[in-house]
């Protein structure tokens, strides 16, 4: 059309102009060739503030594929032939920093292309507008007597006073007193002139809110004349704030003890200080039943109680070459020896030997390994510390890490106390013991499991608390024992960067899970959150703790994640809170370590965390060891967030879609966790998404 366009007017003037030449023949257009394939172009998708986005995009080639996409986004269909029409879902939660400080996502989606002979990738880069939730964390004014000018406390001393903070009605007052050009003639802030005048103090800061921070020589005097001014909402000293006493937090010595982080997160360093002054005199037994333990590990030395003081090995003896049968290791049956033996195969670890080192290594040096001049004569440390808490190792794993419904339940009912005849000879504690460890477990069903929930229903029936792991299966299915009735089901969780820990990616989630504890990362996605280095380098944020190296044959020390390393956390608190005299037995011990759990994910009890981390600090009573404010955020998915506060207490976060929960408060057993259940606090909600992309907490003002 171009063309046509052109020549049309010159051929209407070459007519009309007779006397010019005739024109030269217009030649014939060559054709275009037809058009081949195009490729796939490159583009921008900007979602703004949508989850989802459909888009188009022409392509004549022979086909497509979503090669590479951010962990937050995904793409639907990933694969096809001709023109695209696909949907971009953004999910923002597995694009969000911990810090929730950027307020825009960007990620670069990969769609390789073949076009006939031709191929090639086009990069589509999308971007998403997170959601933003902002607020402000203040602490009230705690002032020691009463204000300046009247009778004061004995403590208060007026002359430390050196400044008041007002807050004006309105901020053309505040303006004024903060010399921002409101004008003499403005009458209706001539109170505030006047009182300026009067006591003629100058602005120092603006505190935000329209207060302002004024320094005067005469405290009472500007005091007095703010107070009669209208403008003034309310006036009241600078007052002089003191650190609250604090005890000294306990960090043992030992050599890897600082690797230890999960007892940070529990608040032991308050409870170790507080076992310094007694109190923890009860001496209690945790039956742990598992792989048997090495009794030879020099850090378990004294902490594990022997053959002559009720230990079993409960499993049978049947030689491997029989069909079907298993072989335990140990070349025998049941006996009063639960020691975890080696075989000629064996190179892992001791998992009995691990668990119970959670519970009760020692404290200090140790006695050296014969013939291991490299092994560590400190270790590790234990929760008991100091308190007569004791291991009983009952042995029902075999070498290969395997048990069987039988052996668990002659374990369990041993350990509470019952008779269990083993191999034609009878056996039988004179006590029940207080406290059971399951650090075990199956997907097994609800009937194959009804002989051991039996057990654990008998163990109830006796007054003994029974934990067992929720389970490392990644979903929603139940695992027996921990899923009977009666039994205390534990979950895991790990470190997050922020403060408030993550549930475990591994940690089973269903109804019947009561607790949680650290029970560490999974390897396989591992993160350096605890700050601590072994060699040199980052260590993994798992659980470390005593176990025995078979290749060599001497103790070491491992780090290992799982329910299994979080249940005895639970076990070791129960007993010292059975040591101290703070509970009595089973169900008020229970009610304690749920009343003063930390609630994590949705509001209450739910199926990842139940009641919450178990806090050892809380529920022990132990002396404060830090007293800091601060902003716990974390959503009901259990995600938790750490945006930063200003020099005010005002935050800015910026947020994926969710439901979220804001606690602000003070962290007085030094776990870096603020507002828990011994803790002054305040929470907030906000739901965040397409249909609320901002939400304002306002204040969260502590109680005092």
């Amino acid at each position: 059309m171009n063309r046509l366009a052109l020549l049309f007017p010159a051929a209407l003037l070459l007519a009309a102009c007779s006397t010019l030449p005739a024109p030269a023949p217009v030649p014939t257009p060559t054709p275009l060739p037809a058009p081949g394939p195009s490729p796939l172009a490159d583009r921008t998708l900007d979602l703004g503030t949508a989850l989802t986005l459909g888009t188009e995009a022409p392509f004549t080639g022979t086909s497509w594929r979503v090669e590479d996409t951010p962990a937050w986004l995904t793409v639907s269909p990933s694969s096809g032939t001709g023109a695209l029409n696909v949907q971009v879902r953004a999910n923002r939660a597995l694009g969000t920093p911990v810090k929730a400080d950027q307020a825009r996502l960007t990620g670069e989606v990969k769609i390789a292309w073949q076009a006939g002979e031709r191929s090639g990738t086009a990069t589509w880069t999308v971007t998403a507008d997170q959601y933003v939730l902002t607020g402000r964390v203040t602490d009230p004014t705690r002032v020691q007597g009463g204000d300046v000018g009247t009778a004061p406390a004995e403590d208060t001393d007026p002359a430390e006073v050196r400044s008041v903070i007002v807050k004006y009605r309105s901020a053309a007052a505040q303006a004024l007193a903060l010399g921002r050009g409101v004008t003499a003639q403005d009458a209706a802030l001539a109170s505030t002139r006047a009182a300026l005048t009067e006591a003629a103090p100058q602005a120092r800061h603006d505190l935000g809110g329209r207060r302002a921070e004024l320094v005067t020589d005469d405290v009472a005097g500007t005091l007095a004349a703010l107070r009669r001014d209208p403008n003034v909402e309310y006036a009241v000293p600078n007052a002089v704030l003191r650190a609250q006493a604090t005890a000294a937090p306990l960090e043992p010595t030992d050599e890897y003890a600082g690797l230890q982080w999960a007892y940070r997160l529990l608040g032991y360093r308050a409870v170790w200080r507080d076992m310094e002054s007694g109190g923890y005199t009860r001496p209690v037994t945790v039956a742990v039943v598992d792989s048997g333990v090495r009794y030879d590990h020099p850090d378990l030395a004294g902490a594990l109680l022997g053959p002559d003081q009720g230990a079993l090995d409960v499993l049978a003896f049947v030689p491997a070459d029989q069909k079907g049968a298993y072989d335990n290791g140990d070349g025998d049956g049941p006996d009063r020896d639960p020691s975890d033996p080696g075989t000629p195969a064996r190179r892992g670890g001791s998992h009995g030997t691990h668990v119970s080192g959670i519970i009760a290594a020692r404290w200090g040096t140790t006695e050296p390994f014969p013939g291991c001049a490299a092994c560590s004569t400190s270790g590790v440390a234990g929760a008991a510390y100091k308190a007569p808490v004791k291991v009983l190792p009952i042995r029902a794993i075999d070498a290969q890490g395997n048990t069987e419904v039988s052996d668990v339940v002659s374990a369990v009912r041993y350990a509470a106390g019952l008779p269990v005849t083993l191999g034609g000879q009878t056996y039988r504690l004179d006590r029940p013991v207080p406290v059971i460890n399951l650090s075990l477990g199956g997907d097994i069903s609800a009937s194959q499991a009804a002989p051991l929930c039996e057990a654990v229903a008998e163990a109830t029936a006796a007054g003994t608390l029974v934990f067992a792991a929720a389970g490392n299966g990644y979903g929603t299915t139940p695992y027996y024992p921990a899923a009977c009735e009666g039994a205390v089901a534990v979950g895991a969780v790990t470190l997050s960067g922020a403060s408030a820990p993550l549930r475990a990616s591994y940690s089973n989630q269903y109804p019947a899970v009561q607790l949680a504890a650290p029970g560490g990362v999974d390897l396989t996605g591992a993160t350096y959150h605890n700050g601590g280095q072994l060699n040199g380098k980052a260590y993994a944020d798992v659980i470390l703790s005593t176990d025995w190296d078979y290749g060599k044959n001497q103790p070491t020390y491992m780090g290992q994640a799982g329910t299994s390393q979080a249940t005895p956390q639970v076990s070791a608190l129960a007993a010292l809170l059975l040591s101290k005299g703070v509970t009595q037995g089973r169900d008020d011990t229970l009610a304690r370590l749920t009343a003063t759990a930390t609630d994590l994910g949705a509001k209450g009890r739910d199926e990842a965390f139940g009641y919450g981390m178990v806090n050892a600090a809380a529920a022990l009573n132990a002396p404060a060891v830090s007293d800091t404010l601060g902003l716990r955020l974390w959503d009901t998915r259990g995600l938790a967030y750490q945006p930063a506060l200003d020099a005010l207490g005002r935050f800015t976060a910026y947020l994926p879609d969710g439901t979220f929960r804001a606690l602000a408060g003070r962290d007085r057993d030094g776990n870096g966790i603020y507002g828990e259940a011994h803790e002054p606090g305040v929470e907030r909600d906000a739901e965040l998404g397409p249909e609320r992309t901002r939400a304002e907490l306002g204040e969260l003002t502590l109680v005092p």
